[in-house]
C-alpha cells in the first residue's frame, strides 16, 4: 500500500494525464467541434498547431476564438506530405491567423532530401512564419550524428528561405539532447502539466503548454500554445518582403 501511494505521489501528472486522455478517446464520438478550453492566463498571444489528424478545420471559426497564429504540418522525413496540408495552408491564411508550416524530422534519413521536400511542398511568402523543425523522434542510434543533421536541415532552409527557422522540441528530448547545441535558433518548447516551463524564459519564444485542448472549429484535441511577447512581436518574427523577394 505505501509503495503504491509513493509511486502515485510521483506519477500522479502522468496519471491524470493517461486517465484524462482515455476518457477523451472513448467519448470523441459525442465531440461536436465547439468544445472550448479556457485560455492559458497570463499570456497575450494563442496559437494552434495541427496536422491531417483535426480532420476538417472551419477556419473561420477558429480565428474568431481568439487563435492568432498555427503551426501547420506540411511533411515528414523524406517522401511524406501531410494530405490536409495545402487546404490548412491557404484557409488559416484567408481567415486572417499568422501562419507557419513544420517539419516532422526523422533522424535517420538524409537531412538534405527531408529539407528538400519541405521547400518543395511550403511556399512561405512575407508574412509567413519561419519554417519550424520539430525534433523529437528517440530513433537514433548516434546523437552526434542526430545533431548534425538537424543543423543541415536548419541552414538550408535558412538559406532557402532567407529566415533563421524555430526549432521545436519537449523539454526532456531537448534537456537530453538538445541544449547547448542550437542556441542561436528560436525554440518552440513543449511541456506539459507544469505551471511554466523549466526552461528560463530567455531559452524560448513559444510554449506548447497542452496537446488535449479545445477550440471550437476542430472536432477533437488540439494542442494549444502561447507565444511570449504582444500580438507585434509576433508579427516581428515573420518572414520580410525583401526575403521573399530574394527567392524569386
Amino acid at each position: 500500500m505505501l509503495a503504491s501511494l509513493t509511486y502515485y505521489a510521483r506519477h500522479w501528472r502522468q496519471l491524470n494525464r493517461y486517465m484524462r486522455r482515455t476518457y477523451a478517446s472513448l467519448t470523441s464520438s459525442r465531440l461536436t467541434g465547439h468544445e472550448k478550453t479556457p485560455l492559458l492566463p497570463g499570456y497575450s498571444v494563442h496559437g494552434i498547431d495541427v496536422s491531417a489528424y483535426q480532420g476538417t478545420i472551419d477556419w473561420q471559426q477558429v480565428a474568431s476564438h481568439q487563435v492568432q497564429f498555427a503551426f501547420i504540418k506540411a511533411t515528414e522525413g523524406v517522401t511524406l506530405r501531410d494530405p490536409r496540408f495545402q487546404r490548412n495552408w491557404r484557409n488559416a491564411h484567408a481567415a486572417g491567423i499568422v501562419r507557419g508550416a513544420y517539419h516532422y524530422f526523422q533522424p535517420n534519413y538524409n537531412a538534405a532530401k527531408q529539407a528538400s521536400l519541405f521547400a518543395r511542398t511550403v511556399p512561405l511568402i512575407a508574412g509567413d512564419l519561419p519554417p519550424v523543425l520539430d525534433v523529437e523522434a528517440p530513433e537514433f542510434h548516434d546523437v552526434a550524428q542526430m545533431r548534425r543533421n538537424v543543423g543541415t536541415w536548419l541552414r538550408l532552409m535558412e538559406r532557402h528561405y532567407g529566415v533563421r527557422p524555430i526549432l521545436y522540441s519537449n523539454y526532456s528530448f531537448y534537456q537530453r539532447h538538445l541544449a547547448g547545441h542550437f542556441d542561436n535558433y528560436p525554440l518552440w518548447l513543449a511541456h506539459y502539466e507544469v505551471a511554466s516551463p523549466a526552461l528560463p524564459k530567455e531559452k524560448w519564444i513559444i510554449w506548447q503548454h497542452s496537446d488535449e485542448s479545445y477550440v471550437p472549429g476542430i472536432r477533437g484535441a488540439v494542442d494549444f500554445n502561447v507565444f511570449q511577447g504582444n500580438f507585434q512581436n509576433l508579427l516581428s518574427l515573420r518572414i520580410p518582403a525583401r526575403a521573399a523577394t530574394s527567392r524569386n
